[in-house]
């Protein structure tokens, strides 16, 4: 599948989509002339036997809007269709613009950018036109913050092959893939609402120990039956209104008293039916799928349980809190709350929701966050037919690439390289001439660990390698609020990177123009330091630079040091790059070149 097929399966469905929401669209009309036309014909025909027979009058009026109810549902569901499907028709538009690279707009995940972070700068990671605003498809910010976290760090190897093979699962269910998304794009599940339940379910109320106790059992039906009963005492005229009054007064003070204690627990809890009814809709939808990956069925069986699913859980939740939210309806609630102790019905109902589920809801939201992020692979492996999923082995270290470009460029802009690196304390040497693409490469490779040690396809033909930490020093900034010039700030960055060297960590760094805040002769001896210590410590490093002098290394250390280059081509004054990766130090120059045409009179000698 190339990307134009996606482009076009997007497009048939965008109009499959248009067709389906005019046929809505017209269901909408006849509704809603039909429940006009009710209203009228019941109108007339209740004046009309009326004053015949009332018993008809009465019959036609109950049939009447009996049928002004249903069709009344009817247009609500309908409603809710049009808006899913618009929805989809708004998700197919926006992958055809991803796939244009108009990507810009979506969230980037900034923030959950830490203040430091090995490489997370230096690649994109998050951000504006980074890789999570390129690949991100999760709507619940639990799900968003997985994949953040995710790509600030590696994950386990198990993982990782367990992702790949059931974001390939996935790829040509767009159904479910689609569906997964409209769900919580306008009322996504938030961790701040998690947060809230979450404190409730692990903290035990005062007030809940008294609720709690077996006595409401009877008390709870004997007090509405009492203030039904007073109220059907004065229907008969048994009492009078005075007493009435005064006795519901009774009640309504009791009622009050109680509802104080309660308040806490409310406070907790309120205004987030929304996002229970989202979190239902995407269980039952993960409930109702049949998958195909192992991996797929067990994060599904989490949501099945043993005695009835979670999406039958999280509705009964959902009523409970829906009848707690009546409080917001001042006089319903007054009314309700007297007659029938109202609160303490619900927060009884609570504490036994609690009782009986309170360890498995957050495992519940964390079952979605992980298929949503399964489906956030899938569709850019969908998106990306000629990227690969990588092979992970435990061998340290090996990284194999075949086609490997920068996944954040344009297909038809990119050019792709086979670069190999085995075994540790190896250190490869890059020289080029200025915008000739040395940084992109290495940017390239460093994009591609990171998507690869989460489960991701990687913008490559082929790619083999092993799990590791990934360190890099690539953009440097100084900062004025801390006084920190260009040259201390990328001191403190590659003391970071020296101290996990010199623990013998895994890792893996990435350099590009070290020291560059200095004057050529200190960065020329520091550097060569650096690379010395890297050898030492076995590790592995590759190093984009200007200085082809720290070529010579490779005489020194030629076990250790591998030269390669990136070159350009001159015509006539002008410059020609082709971005291959090429093996030994490179020639060619450009920057006299460039100085030249700014206007800077260079001797020709």
């Amino acid at each position: 599948m190339e990307k134009n097929t996606a482009s076009a399966v997007y497009i048939q469905l965008i109009q499959s989509y248009k067709a389906q929401l005019q046929q809505l669209n017209k269901t909408k009309t006849i509704l809603g002339w039909s429940r006009l036309v009710t209203i009228l014909l019941t109108a007339y025909l209740f004046y009309q036997f009326f004053t015949i027979n009332l018993i008809i009058a009465s019959v036609i009026g109950v049939f009447g809007i009996g049928v002004f109810l249903f069709l009344l549902s009817r247009d609500e569901k309908n409603k809710t269709a049009i808006h899913q499907i618009n929805q989809l028709i708004h998700i197919n538009e926006e992958e055809l613009r991803i796939l244009n690279q108009d990507y810009f707009h979506r969230k980037n995940g900034a923030t959950f950018l830490p203040t430091v972070h090995g490489y997370a700068y230096d690649l994109d990671v998050l951000g504006h036109a980074s890789i999570y605003q390129y690949i991100n498809r999760c709507n619940t910010e639990q799900g968003q913050k997985l994949l953040a976290h995710n790509l600030l760090s590696p994950t386990e190897k198990k993982i990782i092959e367990s992702r790949q093979v059931s974001a390939k699962s996935l790829v040509s269910n767009q159904s479910f893939q689609q569906k997964l998304q409209s769900i919580a794009i306008d009322n996504p599940i938030t961790i701040a609402t998690e947060d809230r339940i979450y404190k409730w379910l692990l903290h035990h109320d005062e007030s809940e120990k008294l609720f709690e106790q077996s006595f409401w059992k009877m008390v709870l039906p004997v007090f509405s039956f009492i203030t039904l009963s007073s109220v059907a005492l004065k229907l008969l005229d048994y009492i009078n209104m005075t007493q009435l009054s005064i006795f519901l007064f009774v009640c309504f003070l009791i009622s009050s008293a109680l509802s104080k204690k309660i308040l806490n627990i409310h406070s907790q809890l309120s205004n987030m039916v929304g996002e229970m009814d989202v979190l239902e809709q995407i269980i039952s939808l993960i409930e109702t799928t049949t998958f195909e990956s192992f991996y797929l069925k067990y994060l599904q069986k989490t949501l099945l349980g043993n005695d009835h699913k979670a999406s039958f859980q999280i509705s009964n939740l959902k009523d409970i809190l829906n009848r707690f939210d009546v409080r917001l309806n001042v006089l319903l609630f007054t009314i309700l709350n007297t007659l029938f102790l109202w609160d303490v019905w619900q927060i009884r109902s609570l504490f036994a929701w609690k009782m009986q589920h309170n360890l498995q809801l957050k495992n519940w939201i964390a079952t979605i966050a992980e298929i949503e992020l399964i489906n956030t692979l899938s569709i850019l492996h969908f998106n990306n037919p000629s990227w690969s999923f990588p092979t992970i082995v435990y061998d340290h270290f090996t990284f194999q690439a075949k086609g490997l470009g920068h996944p954040l460029l344009p297909i038809d802009k990119s050019v792709t390289n086979a670069f190999i690196t085995e075994g540790t304390g190896k250190i490869v040497l890059i020289t080029g001439s200025n915008m000739a693409g040395k940084s992109t490469f290495l940017r390239a490779i460093g994009c591609n660990v990171v998507l690869a040690l989460m489960g991701a396809p990687v913008c490559a033909e082929q790619l083999t390698l092993s799990p590791i930490r990934l360190l890099s020093s690539m953009r440097i900034a100084d900062n004025l609020a801390e006084s920190t010039s260009t040259f201390y700030a990328e001191l403190k960055k590659l003391k970071s990177i020296i101290e996990s060297v010199n623990k013998h960590e895994n890792v893996l760094v990435l350099l590009d123009e070290i020291l560059r805040g200095t004057n050529s002769l200190d960065r020329h001896t520091g550097s060569k330091a650096l690379i010395k210590q890297f050898i030492r410590q076995n590790t592995i490093a590759i190093l984009a630079t200007h200085d082809v002098s720290l070529a010579d290394e490779a005489l020194v250390f030629p076990e250790n040091i591998t030269n390669y280059h990136f070159d350009v081509q001159v015509a006539n004054d002008e410059l020609f790059f082709d971005y291959k990766l090429k093996t030994g130090v490179c020639k060619s120059l450009n920057a006299s070149i460039l100085m030249r045409k700014i206007g800077i009179e260079m001797d020709k000698d």
